[in-house]
């Protein structure tokens, strides 16, 4: 089981939150009523996790469906994100994607972008 640990050692995916985020299109037909369980960052993207293939039965370690913001999508996208990739982010030497360690399991539909609230 990997943690996927960022460049200065926060672990992405912790015990607490495996435990309680659902395979992969366990919530498939929910839209904005889908559970988010992880909140990721850095600078101007944040990345909200509502599923995690558990078994990485698709070859790619980390995998993750939720909703994507950033200065490029201000209204979000639903998607695929990587744990891996993320967690090898580094930008200018001290920039890395962190967890938000105080998220709660909260609904899509009140996830917001933290850059235009």
């Amino acid at each position: 089981m990997t943690d996927f640990k960022n460049p200065f050692g926060q672990k992405l995916m912790i015990q607490g939150i495996r435990k309680q985020i659902p395979a992969l299109y366990a919530q498939d037909n929910k839209g904005d009523e889908a559970i988010a369980y992880a909140k990721y960052f850095c600078g101007g993207w944040t990345w909200y996790a509502t599923e995690f293939d558990h078994d990485d039965t698709d070859g790619e370690v980390g995998r993750c469906f939720g909703k994507v913001y950033s200065d490029l999508e201000p209204d979000g996208e639903l998607g695929y994100f990587s744990l891996a990739e993320l967690a090898s982010i580094q930008v200018r030497g001290f920039m890395v994607v962190e967890r938000d360690i105080h998220f709660e399991p909260t609904p899509l539909k009140d996830c917001k972008n933290p850059c235009t609230v």
